[in-house]
């Protein structure tokens, strides 16, 4: 009789150990389930823009307008070559070296705050990136192949651009140089930066239009008065 009662009380105790222990799992469960909820999302890449042909010959002639301007507003009084690079990012390295300094998209409010005394006690500022230019036909591929996803991270557009003579020599005539694979537009709050804002805003058919006007009309009908 009292084996019975001992077999039968150590089966209860079996009985109510398993019970806790899948309690247990699935709490365990649960609760990785609640935490991979609770992840920010992933970022999905979207569709990369991709500029040739006609657009792209508008768009790099409306940026070179922009440059034009930025730089007479600025005094012209510094070199070429010095003023382009206070303007943008030149080169993979470049691009790269400047992205990997910006503060990642989950990163950036306590970044913005941190840096807040920072940029207030100190004589600069951090550089920003407001979108890259990244020619399409880069040979080899891995030159360039981490910047989509970097430029992802932190939030930085980027623009492809395709054209039969190739890419990088198109940009390359946009900072005056041979060549150039990548170009970083530095936010600076210039004429630069107020026209590619519009564009990033897909308002392409009335800047466009804009590109075929004259850069300083006043000037022009002055000129005209004169003759």
């Amino acid at each position: 009789m009292n084996s019975l009662c001992v077999i039968k009380t150590f089966g209860a105790f079996r009985r109510a150990s398993c019970v806790q222990s899948v309690i247990m799992q699935s709490g365990k469960k649960a609760s990785k389930k609640l935490v991979d909820v609770s992840k920010p999302p992933s970022s999905v890449p979207q569709e990369p823009e991709c500029y040739e042909g006609e657009r792209l010959a508008r768009l790099l002639k409306l940026i070179q307008r922009e440059i034009r301007s930025a730089r007479i507003s600025d005094g012209d009084s510094l070199p070429e070559k010095i003023w382009f690079k206070q303007q943008f990012s030149i080169g993979v390295n470049e691009v790269t070296r400047v992205l990997e300094r910006m503060a990642p998209i989950a990163n950036v409010e306590i970044s913005h705050r941190q840096c807040h005394v920072f940029r207030d006690n100190s004589k600069g500022r951090s550089v920003e990136l407001q979108v890259i230019l990244l020619a399409a036909d880069c040979n080899p591929r891995w030159l360039t192949k981490h910047l989509p996803t970097l430029a992802l991270s932190r939030n930085v557009p980027v623009i492809f651009v395709k054209d039969k003579k190739g890419g990088s020599l198109r940009l390359g005539e946009l900072v005056k140089l041979k060549t150039a694979i990548a170009i970083g537009i530095k936010e600076k709050g210039n004429a630069v930066n107020q026209i590619v804002e519009k564009i990033l805003r897909g308002d392409e058919i009335n800047l466009f239009k804009m590109s075929e006007t004259p850069l300083h009309p006043v000037k022009d009908l002055l000129g005209e008065a004169h003759k």
